[in-house]
């Protein structure tokens, strides 16, 4: 059997030999690093960029990209690393580090070139592995094996790990729902408990971005579930089964899981974790059609959300838990309807002499329901006629 890693599409590719031939990789001092080499090793595809570790300083990083006509983009310099792009490859190359000073949030690191006290530094054993640009893999903490059986374990001591960077406590369950089947481990699940209360000092952007990620995963109830009982996202009992159902019902989209752990408070959860507005808008045009749908206006629900009416199906059905015919039949009738423009506008109305303001609008809502309870079907004439005066 071939090696997984000397054939790996991404390692054989012309780019990336390039930027390592340019970084002295055929000498090993430049390799690539963490999720790629984990990826690979466990057989998933890994479609983002390349991390390298390096021996180089970030001077020499780009003095040497910039003379084999490689692009350099100094994202972090200050903690020493550089991204390097060549056609459609994107290597993020950071220097050896090792940490003088942690707080839990932001990190003071000197340069190195000791391959094993930069592997230390790492969260995650799976992540603290190196690949040369022939394929060969380095291990210096025997990270491998946790890689090929999907054990996501802290590096060395968890709570250390955790004081270091309080967001590993995300990580952790995003990497446990990712890559460890979610399975936790139970030291790792420990010292996280444990952190819960002592993490207020974490951005509510990072936070919320390690959220997004976790609710796009295949598979992610069980271990939202296991979140909310030891305090790190209270989460309502209501919305966590309805994860579940969703989950049965094959459902994978983050907008939807958002919709369903929400509900109504939405506004609570975008300033916690500071979503955008069109997430939030999104998820809540999930939530309006998810209540039309429960009510069986399937039509309503297809003319005022559109394509939303599709996972608000699959949000109303996991909300009520209903029956595989129930949602079967309201699934026909959703991909049956065919709704067209509503007849009237304002200028109608104010063509008939009606002013405008709040009274016009009233009765265009009015008439709007009128049309809708008609199964779309009624006309121009036949809503004008319906006007009060």
């Amino acid at each position: 059997m071939s090696d997984p890693l000397a054939s790996a599409e991404w390692l054989t590719r012309r780019e990336t030999q390039a930027i390592l031939a340019a970084l002295d990789g055929a000498r090993r001092r430049t390799r690539a690093v963490g999720g790629v080499v984990r990826d690979t090793i466990m057989g998933r595809a890994h479609g983002g960029d390349i991390d390298m570790a390096t021996e180089l300083l970030p001077d020499e990083i780009i003095a040497r990209a910039t003379a084999a006509g490689i692009a350099c983009y100094p994202t972090g310099i200050a903690h020493g690393t550089v991204t390097l792009k060549l056609g459609d490859t994107l290597a993020e190359v950071t220097t050896l580090r090792r940490d003088v000073e942690t707080d839990g949030r932001h990190a003071v690191v000197a340069f190195g070139t000791d391959w094993v006290e930069d592997a230390s530094r790492r969260d995650f054993t799976l992540n603290a592995l190196y690949c040369a640009a022939d394929g060969t893999l380095y291990d210096p903490l025997g990270g491998v094996e946790d890689a090929r059986n999907g054990v996501i374990r802290f590096l060395g001591d968890a709570g250390r790990r955790i004081a270091e960077d309080g967001l590993r406590v995300y990580r952790f369950f995003r990497l446990s729902a990712s890559h460890g089947d979610e399975r936790l481990d139970p030291d790792g699940l420990t010292a996280c408990a444990a952190s819960v209360g002592r993490l207020d000092h974490l951005s509510r952007e990072r936070v919320g971005s390690e959220i997004m990620r976790m609710l796009a995963l295949p598979k992610v109830a069980l271990t939202f579930a296991v979140m909310s009982e030891i305090g790190l996202l209270p989460l309502r009992d209501a919305a966590l089964r309805a994860l579940l159902a969703y989950e049965s019902l094959g459902g994978q989209s983050a907008t939807t899981r958002l919709a369903l752990l929400a509900g109504d408070d939405l506004q609570v959860l975008q300033a916690s974790w500071r979503l955008s507005n069109d997430t939030v808008s999104a998820a809540r045009a999930i939530v309006h059609a998810a209540a039309l749908l429960a009510d069986d206006k399937i039509g309503e629900a297809a003319y005022r959300h559109g394509e939303a009416a599709v996972e608000g199906l699959a949000a109303a059905a996991s909300l009520d838990h209903w029956g595989l015919a129930r949602l079967s039949e309201a699934a026909r009738v959703l991909g049956a309807t065919v709704v067209p423009p509503f007849p009237l506008s304002g200028h109608d109305l104010a063509g008939l002499g009606m002013a405008p303001g709040p009274a016009l609008g009233q009765e265009l809502a009015r008439l709007e329901r009128a049309w809708i309870e008609s199964g779309f079907a009624l006309g121009k004439g036949e809503l004008l006629a319906l006007i009060e005066r």
